[in-house]
This record gives structure tokens, sequence and C-alpha cells, in this order.
């Protein structure tokens, strides 16, 4: 990958109002450090607190900042996709608004990025979830690479490098940004993991609860491994 080489921060947010300043502010200062072009899209999934006035005003006073805003509440995996929708560069940069994914770690990720590789995770090898998260994710990620093993330590990492062309081709359905690698994999994507550091969650609270992530997560396993087996993939030798 070129130094030169735009990339775009891709932000999901509801309800997050009290960590979006701090937030951007070290997004820029990390993204800065890299000394390429960047931008910062938040893609605002409908809040009912100040998250979308907030936003709106680091648009008006920072040009690397834009957003799209819903109509209505559909969820993470939607905001993703509107954001990988907007974005105005080739290299995708993901990551959760409520201050547990550090912006610190883009430059470390993006020098990985492109070294035989088309995508790039981060592996929170130290978590600072609450003890009963914990377990619940190390039982769900058994059970998922008993199901569908995409060969990575930290599927739930919501910090990731991908190439946006990738992004756009991979299947859209609920839930999606928890089966990043794999999808990606479908697409020929080769992956490197690097350790990143992971922070207790700013203000706020998880929008997300144990019991229905376990439920809707049975379902969506099922889903992707029809997805895998039926998958369509080729290479083309000669055309004309």
């Amino acid at each position: 990958m070129s130094n030169a080489e735009k990339f775009s921060v891709v932000l999901p947010v509801y309800n997050e109002q009290d960590n979006l300043q701090t937030l951007f502010a070290e997004i820029r200062a990390a993204a800065d450090s890299t000394g390429r072009p960047w931008e910062a899209v938040f893609v605002d999934d409908c809040s009912t607190d100040r998250s979308l006035d907030i936003i709106r005003d680091l648009a008006a006073e920072h040009p690397e900042v834009r957003y799209v805003a819903f109509a209505e509440n559909r969820g993470q995996s939607a905001a993703f996709c509107a954001g990988f929708d907007a974005v105005e560069s080739d290299i995708v940069v993901t990551m959760d608004a409520d201050l547990q994914n550090d912006p610190a770690d883009i430059p470390d990720m993006l020098a990985a990025f492109g070294r035989d590789c088309e995508m790039v995770i981060g592996w929170r090898a130290r978590r600072r979830d609450t003890f009963i998260k914990r377990i619940s994710s190390r039982i769900a990620n058994r059970i998922r690479d008993s199901i569908v093993d995409d060969g990575v330590h930290d599927t739930g990492c919501s910090l990731k490098v991908m190439r946006t062309d990738l992004l756009r081709r991979i299947p859209r359905f609920k839930n999606m940004h928890r089966y990043f690698p794999i999808l990606m994999k479908m697409e020929g994507a080769r992956i490197h993991e690097v350790k990143v550091n992971h922070r207790q969650r700013g203000a706020g609270v998880s929008k997300y609860g144990t019991l229905d992530r376990a439920l809707a997560g049975i379902w969506d396993l099922i889903g992707v491994k029809w997805l895998i087996t039926r998958h369509i993939g080729y290479t083309v030798k000669e055309k004309k």
C-alpha cells in the first residue's frame, strides 16, 4: 500500500453523544500521524440522544468528517454497509464508537495492510469486558469455530482494515458484521492479525444483550454455513 493512499474510518453510531468528541480527537491524532489523506464517515443509526447534532458540528468544523443519518434504526450491520457505500477511498477502517477500540492502533494496522493480505483484524489479547461477557464470547467463539472456521483469534473486534471493493461484494444481511473475516475470505481476502489495545467502554451502556446475541448468533451461523457451502467462486484464465 502506498503511503499516500487515502483511507476511510467508518463508525456506526447509536446514542454515543458523550463519546464522540473524544473519539474524533483520538482518530484525528492517529490518522494525521500516518501522513496519509483520510476521512471519517459517521453513520448515525437514528440515535435518540444528541449524537447526530454532535456529528453535524464535527462535519461543519472538520473537512475530514462526513456522515450518513438513518431515518429509522436499522442496526449495526446496516450502518456499516451505508458507510461502505459512502466512503471515497479504496481502504476502509472499521471501529466502534464506544471508545473500547483504540484509534492509536490504526497506524500499525495500516502498516500491516497490503503486505500479502487484503484484511487486517484487531486481536484483543487482553479483553476489558465484564466477566460474563468474556465467558459468553469464549463459548460463542468455540461454537462458531466448530461450524464456521475463519481461522482468526478474535472475530468480534470491530477494529479492522479492509479493501473497499471486496467489502462491497460480500453478502449483506443482519448481523453480517460479526462474520466479516469469513465473508472476506470467500471473496479471496488473505487475513493478517495485529494485537490491539482494548479499553473499557466510555460513557453510555452496551446496546446489545448477551442472550439476544446468543439467540441471533445460532440463526446467523446456520445462514453463514449455508452461504459458505453454496458460494460461487472462479478464476478467469483468459478472455477477449
